[in-house]
């Protein structure tokens, strides 16, 4: 674990419909549909004026802690006043502290294994916005690595 404090974040991508939750497995469900239409739809390459060419995936608008329903979101850092392309939203990432954890392994298995790790801990989680940056480490899905960030 390393603290570490980011300034706003800007980003423009899809988000899912409706909120979701983690009981009963429906967040692995909602988050990898939303992945897929990610891909498929080739959002990627739809976002303009991306300043990097990191994937970020954001768990935002929590109801209460992690067993309480919550927004998900994927897209890219963009600078403030982007545009926004039509079916696309932005969402910002409040500036703050945040923890950093690294997963490592089999993808899509090693997320899921680090939220664990992550729901099991004592932090004291402000639940704002959590994300996870996917880069150039985690594009071999059989050894891949993925930051999590966990607001503080």
């Amino acid at each position: 674990m390393e603290k570490q404090h980011f300034e706003t974040i800007y980003l423009t991508g899809i988000t899912l419909p409706h909120k979701t939750t983690n009981a009963n497995g429906q967040a692995a469900q909602d988050c990898g549909n939303l992945w897929q239409e990610f891909q498929k739809g080739s959002w990627f390459v739809k976002i303009p004026e991306r300043i990097e060419d990191k994937v970020y995936a954001v768990y935002y608008d929590y109801e209460g802690d992690h067993n309480q329903p919550y927004s998900f979101f994927i897209g890219c850092r963009v600078a403030a006043g982007a545009p926004i392309p039509e079916e696309m939203e932005n969402i910002v990432i409040p500036q703050g502290d945040f923890i950093k954890f690294t997963a490592k392994g089999k993808m899509p298995d090693c997320i899921g294994e680090a939220w664990q790790t992550i729901w099991s801990s004592e932090l004291k989680r402000a639940y704002k916005a959590d994300f996870e940056v996917y880069d150039e480490r985690s594009h071999d899905w059989n050894n891949a690595e993925v930051d999590i960030f966990i607001s503080m």
